[in-house]
C-alpha cells in the first residue's frame, strides 16, 4: 500500500540536509576562487605596507636626525661665538679700566707733587719790593747798635706773606718790632715780621707758602711804614742770620 504527503505541508529540512548544503556552498565558493581572492590582498598587504613604512621612517627619521645635528652645531657655534666675544669684551673693559686707574694715579702722583713743590717754595714776605735796609746796617736805630734783619719798602696796608710753610708761634705786640709775628718754618728756622698795621693770624695756625699774614704799617720802633724781616735759627731775639742769604738759599731773588 502506497503514502503519499499531503498537499501544501512542508517540513524543515532536517540538520543533515542543512550541514550539506553549507558545505557544497563552500566548495562553490573555493572553485569560484573567492575565497582566493578575498584571501590574497591579507596576506598580501601585510609585507607590502610594512616595507614602505619602514623606509619612509628610515628616510624621515635620518633627516631630522641631520637637522637637528645641523641646529646643535650652529647653536654651538654661536655660544662659542658668544663667549669669545664676551671674552674680548670683559678684557678689553679691563685694559681700559687699568689704563683709566694707571692715568688717574699718574694724575694724582703729579697732583702731589706739585703740592710738594708748592708747599716747599718760598716766596717774598713782600711782593714786587726791595730792600731799603740792609742786615747789620749800623746806628743808634737798633739797641744792638745794627740792624738784625733787613728792611723791604711798603706803604702802610701793603699785604706781607708767609714765605714758606710752618705754624705761627708768636702774633701780637713785639715792643720795638711794633705788631709782629714769628712762624716756625718747617725746616726749624723761624721767620719775623715786625712793625704791622694788622695781625690776621693766630698762634697754632698753620700757614703756607705766600699766604697773607698781615698788612704792613709803622707801629713800633720806626721811621716810617715798611717791613721789618728777620731770619732766626731760634725763636729768640738775637738768634739772627742773614735774611738776604735765607731767602736766596730757598730760590727767592731779593
Amino acid at each position: 500500500m502506497a503514502f503519499t504527503r499531503a498537499t501544501g505541508k512542508h517540513r524543515a529540512p532536517s540538520r543533515m540536509t542543512r550541514r550539506s548544503a553549507n558545505i557544497a556552498g563552500i566548495a562553490t565558493l573555493a572553485t569560484a576562487g573567492v575565497v582566493g581572492t578575498l584571501a590574497s590582498p591579507a596576506v598580501a598587504a601585510p609585507s607590502a605596507a610594512a616595507d614602505t613604512g619602514l623606509t619612509q621612517a628610515i628616510v624621515i627619521g635620518d633627516t631630522i636626525a641631520d637637522q637637528v645635528g645641523a641646529q646643535a652645531d650652529a647653536q654651538k657655534q654661536a655660544a662659542a661665538k658668544a663667549k669669545a666675544k664676551a671674552e674680548a669684551e670683559a678684557a678689553a673693559k679691563a685694559k681700559a679700566e687699568q689704563r683709566a686707574k694707571e692715568a688717574r694715579e699718574a694724575k694724582e702722583r703729579a697732583a702731589r707733587e706739585a703740592e710738594r713743590k708748592r708747599l716747599n717754595t718760598f716766596v717774598a714776605p713782600i711782593s714786587d719790593s726791595y730792600v731799603s735796609t740792609g742786615y747789620k746796617t749800623g746806628g743808634s736805630l737798633w739797641s744792638s747798635g745794627s740792624h738784625t734783619g733787613i728792611d723791604f719798602h711798603a706803604a702802610s696796608g701793603t699785604s706781607v706773606h708767609a714765605v714758606g710753610l710752618g705754624t705761627v708761634v708768636e702774633a701780637g705786640w713785639g715792643g720795638a718790632y711794633g705788631n709782629n709775628v714769628v712762624i716756625k718754618m718747617n725746616d726749624g728756622t723761624y721767620t719775623q715780621y715786625g712793625h704791622l698795621s694788622v695781625i690776621q693770624v693766630s698762634v697754632g695756625q698753620p700757614v703756607e707758602p705766600g699766604q697773607q699774614i698781615a698788612l704792613s704799617g709803622n707801629t713800633g720802633n720806626t721811621t716810617g711804614p715798611h717791613l721789618h724781616f728777620e731770619a732766626r735759627t731760634g725763636p729768640d731775639y738775637g738768634s739772627d742770620i742773614d735774611p738776604v742769604a735765607y731767602l736766596r738759599s730757598h730760590g727767592v731773588s731779593v
